[in-house]
């Protein structure tokens, strides 16, 4: 397994649409976000009417012996609220200046770790392991550009916790159906009464699951053997879809994203970085971050790190680098059996 190669897939695909040009808080594209691979606490979810998800579930297929051994590793996001105020508990906020940061949504990276499953024993009995993050609230000053401190940065966490689901059953000769199910059982009190964003910050966002096996190979759901087809069909995905990752050819890793993939995804290697938006081009995202006037640049600086690093790559771009974005030929094929 290439890990290096799988990391950079999924590292993609957990920022996407984390911040969409023009990279500015104040931008109505950025005011509702966390639109993929949402769990929401069970309790607002029943609340809604189920309406919002409170699991995600992958179902793939396994050729092995029983020997095999399973790798589940679940990444999410979880949230951490941002806001700039006179002090830790003020009500209002400060007013927004050429320093001061507006409200932001950041996030920390999660995983619940699951490594040397002996599939043996998931086909007797699943194996459920529970997790929990806890709430964090803290505070850094706010200085002005004297240095004296005007006010505080105030970033919070709500806990979470929940469950991941792993199963497995026989589907033919040396084929087996392996399913894992994540639900999200963090309480909410009055959950009816709460909004989405109160929501979010309790919930699993960009959840994606990563499967990989020793002494067998997974089987594509996209393009299985003529022999694997009705097993294939009769696999229930919810919320999430699984490709096969890594080197072409390799069947050793599954990535279950809630963004559609084909097999063996690749990140472009002209890409100088991430722009959070997979539905654009780097070439046209960088001339679009090129052509921002100085205080929208400001802006962007003030929203995070994330932000800033992407106004930084773009004003330090060679021209050599800026050329390779422009487009690439990544195979030639002759048609016809015409000469040329």
């Amino acid at each position: 397994m290439n890990l290096k190669l799988v990391e950079r897939i999924v590292n993609a695909l957990l920022y996407e649409g984390y911040i969409l040009y023009p990279y500015r808080a104040s931008a109505i594209k950025n005011r509702q976000r966390w639109n993929f691979g949402v769990i929401y606490p069970q309790d607002y979810s029943l609340s809604q009417g189920g309406a919002e998800a409170s699991s995600m579930q992958t179902e793939c297929l396994l050729l092995g012996g029983r020997r095999a051994k399973l790798d589940v590793k679940i990444r999410f996001l979880h949230l951490l609220a941002r806001t700039a105020g006179a002090d830790l508990h003020a009500a209002e906020p400060l007013e927004i200046g050429a320093t001061i940061p507006a409200a932001w949504q950041e996030a920390v990276e999660r995983e619940v770790d699951a490594p040397g499953i002996d599939l043996s024993e998931i086909v007797a009995e699943p194996r459920r392991m529970t997790f929990a993050f806890p709430a964090m609230r803290e505070a850094t000053p706010l200085l002005d550009s004297g240095g004296q401190a005007v006010g505080v940065i105030a970033r919070r966490q709500q806990f979470i916790e929940g469950t991941v689901e792993v199963a497995a059953e026989r589907a033919g000769d040396g084929l087996f159906k392996v399913a894992v199910r994540i639900l999200n059982l963090t309480p909410v009190e009055d959950a009816c009464r709460k909004s989405r964003d109160e929501a979010l910050m309790r919930s699993l966002i960009s959840t994606h699951t990563i499967l990989g096996v020793r002494r067998g190979e997974f089987v594509s759901l996209l393009d299985p053997p003529e022999q694997f087809r009705e097993a294939a069909a009769g696999c229930r995905n919810i919320g999430a879809w699984p490709a096969l990752v890594g080197e072409e050819g390799e069947r050793d890793c599954l990535l279950s994203s809630p963004i559609i993939l084909y097999d063996y995804p690749q990140v472009a290697p002209e890409s100088a970085g991430d722009f959070y938006d997979g539905t654009e081009i780097d070439e046209l995202l960088t001339l679009r971050v090129m052509t921002m006037t100085d205080h929208e640049k400001q802006e962007m600086r003030l929203v995070d790190e994330r932000a800033r690093q992407i106004l930084e790559r773009t004003e330090t771009l060679s021209p050599e680098r800026l050329m390779k974005l422009h487009g690439a030929a990544r195979s030639l094929r002759r048609f016809g059996g015409a000469k040329r």
